[in-house]
């Protein structure tokens, strides 16, 4: 079994193969959708037999060519919500509801029926301020606000809804036989992938058939949106052509392809479209390999016929097309309305939970390797951090100190006395994380893995044995984490009883949660393995690795009764996600390139809930040169999540390893890290309780500001700093903008002044990343440094304090009388306050 699993590593050492992936041509209910849709069969709604309940608005829609009934609920939820669900009116059996993203069941606002007829419907909520017009034929729905069309729904008819079957084999008649949503010849079927689906050595056999959906949004004045993580892109979503659609499906990718929209690891099914006065959301709550296409049209007037006469009625603008399709499932769709950034950000919070507060050491910086290889090089490196006086607080290890990958173990070679280590680590208050994967090695002297086996906690295969697939330690079985079960059993097991070594100063990191299976198709789990309740992995793929993060914050939180915030990060992820903990991007790469789309990437995962999240500094495959390495430090420090890391066979890269000149610029970068702990702290409370970002783009702050709606390589720390990393080599200037036209800047080094709405040319040596402070702002810090946060308790606090642009405007006239300016005013603490000086 190691044989297999050590011979599997060749998987992980080169780039990226997209041979092993599918682009959107290669997945079947893609290709059925496109083709079907072509043919513009439409839905027509039953309106005059229409109910309004306490909780929702239900009627009957029917396709023209099936004649297939579909069950349509409209709610209205608190806070300026509205949910639109369709489903089969009569199933043959359920279909998959995602559970256990929603923080509770929503509080339900009584939709009023203003007015309506057989040919339409008009739903308001309890202020009249939104309103829904249904038109019955074609179905289409038109949300309103203030008489203005905001969003159409299947105005373009790609409301697509593939019904479940009766197996073929079990089919009695032709009529039977012909009883399909999908109109295809015997010889078409196999293209087409109704019942198999073939991707090279691997078929895919559907029990149900198929069982695809997909509808669209027209967003009426729209043309940036901006979300649906997880892709090395571009923050501002992009149009896309037949054929690339972005894919939300987690997939174990190595040095993922940038600007791609082929899936990696995580997926939230959510974005967001912002215009000046106005921000939107759309929340499509489906677990299943997920489609997304992107159509901006530009500003032309749109006639009756195309877009119905509450639409004729707008003015001239721009439109932008959304089309969702995911392989299995309902629609459920949460429409968020807004109508300001914080709005929906509160809205979305209010579905699907806010940022876990993380504990304050996890805020430092972290030191991982696969591997550190034993308690002497942990030592080692753990000194080498204090003889250099660099800060840090966590230390991390990677497969390697387990017993043969065999996770809640120690090699007792490398690691024989694991508490010892951590004792060390203790006694400069700082932190151990080690990983935990979901895979378990099949071995039956290993005690996990036996008594998951007797308890039936493994996912099945479709024949109704344990699913089987190789990773790090070879053949392995899968936890089935959907199982509540289960996460109770895997929760426990971080119990110090349960964990021999362990100590509470242990933290946790869920890798290869996709889930990552070397041989299967894609390199993950085969979408007909059973999960609990019956259900196919097609289902719920997207939501594995979501729930494995839960059991596992959930078991240091019982390891702790309760005292201690857990820390838990994930590689895989979903809507949700940060209920329970931090997310980083994944497998990157040590070139220029990947310092760069870090930026967009994480703007992306913050605007869609995902406060605490990160890059690996220095790129995980590959040995930076030193200028990246120090520049993505400097970037590292001012992102929320702060760890350095690098796969096996590069060269060992700690801080102190790339001469005098670049340690002191590291040890620089990593202080300045420490200094804003405070500042830190009380953004990512903002996150916690209000849901707002920590990393913001530009268009959160200055909604109002079209320059600011492409930004990408620059971006907020709350509402103070502006931070533009440095990501091209050799560079000498970079150019920075500085938004608000009634705003001033101060560059945090310099203290020069900058009024806003402009751009401007900073010199950038080595030691220098542009970072801006507003005026009108106070940010908190630390004025001494310790070796960790936790040696940082008692040190000072300071206060850096900006002035706003009125109160620089009375200082200067002050200044001017009192003294000519700061550089000849004998007094520069009262200089400080008075004169050119900003900061106090």
């Amino acid at each position: 079994m190691e044989a297999a699993g050590k011979e599997e590593i060749s998987v992980e050492d080169e780039a990226v193969d997209k041979n092993i992936f599918k682009d959107c041509s290669k997945i079947a209910f893609y290709r059925r959708q496109k083709q079907q849709l072509s043919r513009r069969a439409t839905y027509q709604a039953s309106l005059d037999s229409a109910t309004t309940g306490k909780d929702s608005t239900k009627f009957r829609i029917i396709n023209e060519t099936t004649k297939v009934p579909l069950l349509v609920e409209v709610y209205g939820i608190e806070g300026n919500i509205f949910r639109l669900k369709i489903n089969e009116e009569t199933p043959l059996k359920p279909r998959y509801e995602v559970p256990d993203v929603l923080t509770s069941k929503p509080s339900t606002v009584r939709l009023i029926s203003c007015a309506g007829d057989a040919d339409s419907l008009v739903l308001a909520d309890g202020k009249g301020d939104l309103k829904c017009h249904i038109t019955a034929n074609p179905f289409k729905i038109d949300l309103v606000s203030e008489e203005e069309v905001v969003m159409s729904i299947n105005s373009l008819g790609q409301l697509y809804f593939e019904h479940l079957q009766i197996p073929l084999k079990q089919r009695a008649t032709k009529e039977n036989k012909e009883d399909t949503s999908v109109d295809a010849s015997q010889e078409d079927q196999e293209d087409l992938g109704l019942w198999e689906e073939k991707f090279g050595k691997f078929v895919d056999v559907k029990v149900n058939g198929p069982a695809s959906i997909g509808l669209d949004f027209s967003l009426h004045g729209f043309e940036h949106l901006y979300g649906i993580p997880q892709h090395a892109e571009s923050h501002q979503l992009k149009n896309t052509s037949d054929g690339d659609a972005y894919r939300l499906y987690n997939l174990d990718v190595y040095g993922y392809k940038i600007h791609d929209k082929m899936g990696i690891y995580g997926s939230v099914p959510y974005l967001l479209a912002h215009k000046p006065g106005r921000t939107l959301g759309i929340f499509w709550l489906n677990a299943s390999e997920t489609l997304v296409e992107i159509n901006t049209e530009p500003a032309v007037k749109y006639t009756l016929t195309q877009m119905g006469p509450v639409a004729a009625k707008q003015k001239v603008r721009c439109r932008t097309d959304v089309h969702w399709m995911s392989e299995s499932g309902i629609i459920d769709v949460f429409l968020l309305t807004g109508p300001t950034p914080s709005d929906v950000f509160g809205q979305y919070s209010y579905l699907t939970g806010t940022q876990a507060m993380p504990p304050l050491f996890s805020l430092g910086y972290h030191q991982c390797r696969w591997n550190y290889e034993d308690e002497q090089d942990v030592k080692a490196v753990d000194a080498g951090f204090d003889e250099h006086d660099i800060p840090y607080d966590v230390m991390w290890l990677d497969i390697e100190h387990t017993e043969g990958k065999r996770y809640f173990t120690w090699d007792k070679k490398r690691f024989p006395n694991p508490r010892r280590m951590q004792e060390l680590l203790r006694s400069k208050n700082r932190k151990l994380v080690v990983i935990s994967d979901p895979h378990i090695k099949i071995d039956p002297d290993y005690s996990v893995y036996v008594k998951a086996k007797e308890q039936g906690f493994f996912v099945r295969n479709h024949e109704g044995g344990d699913f089987e697939g190789v990773c790090w330690p070879g053949l392995s079985s899968y936890l089935d984490f959907t199982n509540p079960k289960v996460r109770e059993w895997y929760s426990g097991l971080f119990m110090f009883s349960a964990y021999q070594g362990s100590t509470d100063i242990l933290y946790i990191w869920n890798d290869m949660n996709e889930p990552s299976v070397f041989r299967g198709p894609e390199l993950t789990m085969q979408k007909n393995a059973i999960h609990h309740g019956n259900w196919e992995h097609r289902e719920l793929h997207n939501i594995y690795g979501f729930y494995q993060q839960m059991a596992t914050a959930e078991g240091l939180i019982q390891r702790s009764k309760g005292k201690e915030r857990p820390f838990v990060l994930t590689r895989s992820f979903f809507a949700g996600s940060q209920k329970y903990g931090a997310v980083w991007t994944g497998d990157n790469t040590a070139e220029w390139s990947y310092l760069k789309i870090s930026i967009p990437m994480l703007l992306t995962l913050s605007i869609t809930g995902i406060s605490f999240c990160g890059a690996d500094v220095g790129g995980f495959v590959g040995n930076p040169e030193a200028e990246l390495l120090v520049r993505w430090y400097q970037a590292g420090a001012y992102q929320p999540f702060f760890r350095g890391h690098a796969t096996m066979n590069t060269k060992r890269r700690e801080p102190w390893l790339f001469g005098e000149e670049n340690t002191q610029l590291i040890r620089e970068a990593i202080r300045q890290r420490y200094a804003l702990l405070p500042y830190w702290y009380s953004l990512f409370y903002r996150a916690h309780v209000a849901a707002q970002p920590v990393m913001r783009p530009l268009w959160i702050e200055f909604p109002e500001e079209l320059d600011t709606f492409g930004v990408e390589d620059e971006y907020m720390l709350g509402s103070a700093l502006l931070v533009h990393p440095v990501t091209e080599p050799k560079a000498s200037t970079v150019d920075v903008f500085l938004p608000g036209s009634n705003e001033v800047w101060y560059d945090s080094k310099t203290f020069a002044l900058w009024e806003g709405a402009r751009t401007v040319k900073i010199p950038v040596a080595l030691d220098t990343i542009p970072v801006f402070q507003r005026g009108g702002s106070i940010v908190p810090v630390k004025t001494t440094i310790g070796k960790s946060t936790g040696c940082m308790t008692d040190s000072p606090y300071g206060l850096r304090v900006a002035l706003s642009t009125k109160l620089c405007r009375q200082k200067r006239s002050l200044s001017q009388q009192v003294c000519g300016g700061a550089d000849l005013c004998p007094r520069p603490q009262e200089a400080a306050i008075f004169c050119d000086h900003p900061f106090i």
